[in-house]
């Protein structure tokens, strides 16, 4: 740290009325210090008009404060959210959150992985289809989110268990020809989410896919899932049911009279037409800033316990689901 940069964190000290060493410690690691004691740091810093430089932050504690987040795109809802709950839970603990994009391409995710490891106290990774050996790179910390590798810590959302909580709902309504429109080739989550499903049910799911999770793919599956005698449908997740909506109404198929519809995720959170739907409502902004806690941890030396976290999601029973005609 460059002397000049000491004597006027002294300066901060002494305005505030603490220690030097707390003084860094309001500034660098904010957690471990008082709301109190934190705010007088803040203030005299800001009087004096005093700014830690990263370098020197960087070089005092080891830790350069800037974490990285990698997510497959930008485009869907469902990870937009994951990454505000991430980004909050990491400036509420003083550090910076990098987002940084895959194309769900294990090549990009490697790259990414190797080119920013030197610069980054450590990764968030939501990365649905990469291979495991991916994410089990030694000295290299790392949460993964809605998936499980063995060696990895990770925060998992229980949609599985609120597709069995899902199929239970259908069955009771007197289903028993249910149809599942699955997710994209090779994802972590979508087998898991069908056997929760089938279990929940106890009768037939017949399960359409794998499907890309888009508006289109669910609006050219909907004339085969009309002919195929289910009489309810449960979709991956919000853009199939808005693709398959959007057919059905195009056909003249009546929902909830003809065919009972589901989503696998809370549609009202991203803001969509269908504010009466059943669906699962997904707190995704927990899971992201549950991910960034249990990564700060394993960045400080304290393992996470336990070292795979589930996030419960609820039932949200709408308009959409009916009892068979």
């Amino acid at each position: 740290m460059r002397e000049d940069a000491m004597a006027r964190l002294a300066d901060v000290a002494r305005k505030a009325g603490v220690s030097v060493a707390t003084a860094s410690r309001a500034l660098v690691r904010p957690e471990m210090v008082a709301e109190r004691t934190r705010q007088r740091v803040r203030d005299a810093a800001i009087e004096l008009g005093f700014r830690y430089h990263p370098s020197a932050q960087a070089l005092a504690t080891g830790r350069s404060r800037l974490l990285a987040m990698i997510v497959p795109d930008l485009t869907n809802p469902f990870y937009a959210t994951i990454i505000a709950g991430a980004q909050r839970a990491a400036e509420e603990a003083g550090n910076d959150l990098l987002v940084v994009v895959s194309d769900e391409s294990p090549e990009r995710e490697r790259a990414l992985i190797d080119r920013l490891r030197d610069r980054v106290d450590g990764f968030v990774a939501i990365a649905p289809r990469g291979p495991a050996s991916l994410f089990t790179l030694p000295d290299v910390p790392m949460v993964l989110v809605d998936r499980r590798t063995r060696g990895v810590p990770s925060v998992v959302i229980d949609t599985p268990g609120g597709l069995h909580e899902m199929g239970a709902h259908l069955a009771g309504l007197g289903h028993r020809r249910i149809a599942y429109l699955g997710g994209p080739r090779g994802s972590w989550a979508d087998p898991r989410r069908l056997d929760g499903l089938r279990n929940g049910s106890g009768h037939e799911v017949i399960a359409f896919g794998p499907l890309p999770p888009t508006f289109e793919a669910g609006n050219r599956i909907a004339d085969e899932l009309v002919a195929s005698g289910c009489t309810a449908a449960v979709a991956y997740n919000s853009a199939l049911f808005m693709g398959l909506m959007y057919r059905l109404a195009t056909l003249g198929v009546k929902v909830p009279e003809q065919l009972s519809v589901c989503c696998a995720d809370d549609l009202a959170e991203f803001g969509l037409a269908v504010p009466e739907a059943t669906t699962l409502h997904v707190p995704t902004e927990d899971a992201g800033a549950s991910a960034v806690r249990t990564l700060l941890g394993v960045v400080d030396g304290r393992p996470p316990e336990p070292r795979h976290r589930s996030v419960p999601v609820e039932l949200v029973i709408g308009a959409t689901t009916a009892a068979p005609a």
